[in-house]
């Protein structure tokens, strides 16, 4: 029997043994179930600012854990390794939420603050997310989730109370970027703004060269997440060649220059990475 996948607009119809357009959720025994539950592929202690979340909690760090797979078909991505890969070529170490939970604590003296979910997308993982940052809260830490914003509403209002802060790519600003992508911009904005409204946010724009580094589209981009609110830190991101995109140029400093110069017409805060 057949099920569909309710976590992101895909809405996958998977068959039986099967598994959905993210490679992560799958059809066992007729229900959705989450296949890279637990299955870490990257682990690290980082400074918060390399999520990259500036304006909240500058100077800590925090358990950052990712998985496999992703809900959209980025050419550009960064972490292809892992967000490409599926259950039976993902490099995995299994931990349980309550492992987690105990090794996000036990690093406390060290600085952390608590989970990042990050690396690959992590709303594809749902109920693990769901599930340990239930016991992170308990234990009095904080839960940051580092996702593409490519989620339905149903599922991200039920995780939104246990987030203390969210990055969010935001890739670019038309829907024939978003196409290309396999998503979709409307969706974005309205995680965006749903999640501003509950928790701590920041955005990310990775900056490609001839992509979606055109002034106009900037502009567009800043006035409407000043919209959703004027404090909303922007991170524009400085694109190297990954991927299908490995044969590009880097983008050049001068267009994120120009660029921040645009955004902060609109926005308070604007940053640039990977200069």
């Amino acid at each position: 029997m057949s099920v569909r996948c309710e976590i992101c607009p895909h809405s996958c119809v998977i068959g039986e043994g099967r598994t959905g357009f993210c490679g992560a959720r799958g059809n066992r025994g007729g229900a959705v179930v989450c296949t890279n539950y637990g299955r870490l592929t990257a682990m690290a202690l980082d400074p918060i600012e390399k999520k990259p979340l500036y304006r909240f909690m500058p100077g800590s760090r925090i358990l950052s854990v990712g998985s496999y797979g992703c809900n959209l078909r980025c050419p550009f991505c960064q972490n292809c390794g892992i967000s490409m890969a599926d259950e039976g070529s993902a490099d995995t170490a299994y931990m349980p939420p309550e492992q987690l939970a105990d090794k996000a604590l036990a690093l406390v003296p060290q600085g952390n603050i608590g989970v990042a979910f990050t690396y690959n997308e992590p709303l594809i993982g749902f109920e693990y997310v769901a599930d340990c940052a239930r016991l992170v809260r308990a234990c009095g830490l904080k839960n940051v989730l580092v996702t593409n914003g490519y989620v339905c509403e149903r599922p991200l209002l039920d995780i939104l109370p246990l987030i203390d802060a969210m990055n969010i790519d935001l890739k670019g600003f038309t829907e024939e970027f978003y196409r290309r992508l396999s998503g979709d911009l409307d969706t974005v904005k309205t995680t965006i703004a749903l999640a501003a409204g509950r928790c701590h946010v920041e955005v990310t724009t990775l900056v490609i060269p001839g992509e979606n580094d055109g002034a106009e589209e900037m502009e567009a981009l800043a006035a409407w997440l000043a919209g959703v609110g004027a404090d909303i830190p922007l991170h524009l991101s400085r694109f190297f060649p990954r991927y299908k995109y490995a044969g590009k140029t880097p983008t050049p400093k001068e267009t994120l220059y120009r660029l921040r110069d645009v955004a902060q017409r609109h926005l308070k805060y604007v940053y640039l990475g990977n200069i």
